[in-house]
């Protein structure tokens, strides 16, 4: 293999339309560890999570690389591997605390990694990982939700890349009515479309929509968007020991208006198994190999829906400024060709 690759990274965290924001770069080849994959990303999507650590990261002279999807194919693999060989595509969403996908080659642990689906194509699967992770843990996880599961679920966002994951799995996987808040026309399309059996418009009155909707009140609530405002609609809207998850970082948030009706809040980072080795950390590969191959039987559907092309700095910048805009719908994917 080659000693050096070409990525794209940054130095220190900076607006997006500054050019600097993303560079170019040489970089050191990974080196598979016992357990990785070195991977060739075909494609890679951008999440809000490259924003967040692109725009706090502090000064890194060699050149920091983010990207927390990839599809692509192995071409080697650690002493140690027994899921995979080389010449397998695969999809997955790595690790935050180690170098991103945004790369020529990349190494990510094969307990983290799922074989990508045959129907998609490289772009269309590398929109999947990240937002299926999160959305099976938040609904299987930590709600413990199945197939014979039922109540009402609201889906605040619901034209986000997590949420729009989520809206099918809970959808084709449990009994749930969903209510998804989507604040524009073409994004209460696209929820409905997606399998939301109610929409609401989350800029205006969300407790008095809420109230028409699901007048026995909710069951389950995910959000990836929390605010003051929220919780205390939550705090009314939502049965006594009703439970929900968030994924997002709000700052100061106050959650006390939700302990009189003895509500559950859970916290969920998909990067948590894999910052922290859990002895489960296998589990994501079993959750993208489902994926895989529900997105092979039609059962779920690609949520990506803006293709860039060029793998080069100044593509992942637009792709960035799509995300950081707040208007995408899906998910924006870089694909080399």
């Amino acid at each position: 293999m080659t000693t050096t690759i070409h990525a794209i990274g940054f130095h220190r965290g900076l607006p997006i339309d500054d050019p600097q924001s993303l560079v170019d770069l040489w970089i050191p080849a990974p080196e598979p560890g016992p357990r990785d994959l070195i991977v060739r990303p075909e494609a890679v999507s951008v999440n809000p999570v490259d924003i967040k650590v692109r725009q706090s990261s502090g000064p890194d002279e060699a050149g920091r690389v983010i990207g927390y999807d990839a599809s692509g194919t192995v071409i080697a693999v650690g002493s140690q591997v027994s899921l995979f060989a080389a010449g397998d595509e695969v999809f997955y969403a790595g690790a935050i605390d180690r170098p991103g996908t945004n790369a020529d080659l990349h190494a990510v642990d094969e307990r983290i990694v799922g074989h990508k689906p045959q129907r998609l194509s490289h772009a269309e699967a590398a929109a999947m990982p990240l937002t299926s992770i999160t959305a099976w843990e938040s609904l299987f996880d930590h709600l413990r939700l199945g197939v014979t599961s039922d109540g009402t679920l609201l889906v605040v966002g619901g034209a986000g890349g997590v949420p729009s994951t989520l809206i099918q799995l809970a959808r084709q996987l449990t009994g749930l009515t969903v209510i998804a808040s989507a604040s524009r026309p073409e994004s209460a399309r696209w929820v409905t479309e997606l399998g939301a059996h109610h929409t609401i418009d989350h800029r205006h009155d969300l407790a008095g929509q809420l109230r028409l909707l699901a007048p026995d009140r909710l069951d389950y609530v995910f959000t990836s968007h929390t605010d003051t405002t929220l919780i205390a609609t939550l705090a009314e809207a939502v049965r006594p020991f009703g439970q929900i998850v968030g994924i997002d970082d709000p700052a100061g948030l106050d959650m006390m208006p939700l302990k009189s009706r003895s509500l559950t809040w859970h916290w969920e980072s998909m990067f948590s198994r894999s910052q922290y080795q859990t002895s489960d950390m296998v589990e994501q590969h079993h959750q993208l190999d489902t994926v895989s191959r529900l997105l092979d039987e039609g059962v779920l559907r690609t949520t990506l829906t803006t293709t860039l092309t060029g793998f080069d700095a100044a593509t992942l910048r637009e792709g960035h400024r799509l995300v950081e805009s707040g208007k995408m719908i899906g998910k924006v994917v870089v694909s080399r060709s």
